[in-house]
């Protein structure tokens, strides 16, 4: 099941890295993508219908793809949000509470409840993107239990899915996201806990400088291909392909 990871989308400047270019992703580029995936017959789920595929074996529907968004940078919502409607796809928005009207570069709370209202997922990204290796116990409420209620009151809609900052995590962490409700929690390209795929399930960065034929590429080659049976989706124990 390919799930795409966007954090900014705006055009280069001459000071952006090639690694920068990873999380970066002109408009035009992001707006070439998106038209593929539709003219390809991809059909966004959201972490919902994930999570019942792989628990229930609830079918999904053909050529399923999600498309997530990190940090709450408002060019998600000036910039994506229009290319998402003119397809009917909907994304996945995980935020960074303290970002929310930080400054004109990100999203303001009458857009993130906008985009929930419009039928997206709003979900939880921290209070700050402090790396969720580095949490100790006093942690755990200020980082994750404190945006979560705050999203909740923000929405009026219960915050499931958590992504973590960085893409990075750490096993000995993963309970205490079971503690705070979680259904399932993303990171991106390494490889899943073997003990609890659900909170460690894989996105790719959808990078800047990729063409509609590479990204078709990576979406076809770098995710395993479901089998079909909820019992292996959940418990697979390969290294590197898979959720």
């Amino acid at each position: 099941m390919p799930i795409l990871c966007y954090h900014q989308i705006r055009d280069w400047r001459t000071s952006d890295k090639k690694v920068d270019k990873d999380y970066i992703i002109p408009p035009a580029t992001f707006n070439a993508h998106i038209k593929m995936l539709a003219d390809s017959g991809y059909h966004t789920i959201l972490p919902d219908a994930l999570f019942d595929y792989l628990t229930k074996g609830t079918p999904l529907p053909e050529k399923p793809i999600m498309i997530t968004f990190d940090d709450t940078d408002g060019d998600q919502f000036k910039l994506a949000r229009p290319e998402l409607m003119k397809y009917n796809f909907k994304g996945v928005y995980f935020i960074v509470f303290t970002n929310i009207n930080k400054n004109k570069y990100y999203m303001t709370r009458s857009q993130i409840r906008q985009l929930s209202n419009e039928g997206n997922v709003i979900a939880c990204h921290t209070m700050d993107h402090t790396n969720f290796k580095k949490y100790t116990d006093k942690d755990w409420e200020p980082q994750i239990g404190i945006p979560n209620k705050k999203l909740v009151i923000l929405t009026g809609k219960p915050v499931n899915y958590f992504a973590f900052p960085f893409g990075v995590w750490d096993a000995n962490g993963l309970p205490q996201l079971h503690h705070y409700g979680f259904k399932a929690a993303f990171q991106l390209t390494e490889p899943r806990d073997h003990n609890d795929p659900l909170m460690t399930i894989r996105r790719i960065l959808d990078c800047g400088y990729w063409t509609t034929q590479q990204l078709d590429y990576h979406i076809k080659h770098d995710f395993g291909r479901p089998s079909g049976k909820t019992s292996a989706a959940v418990k697979s124990t390969s290294p590197s392909k898979g959720l």
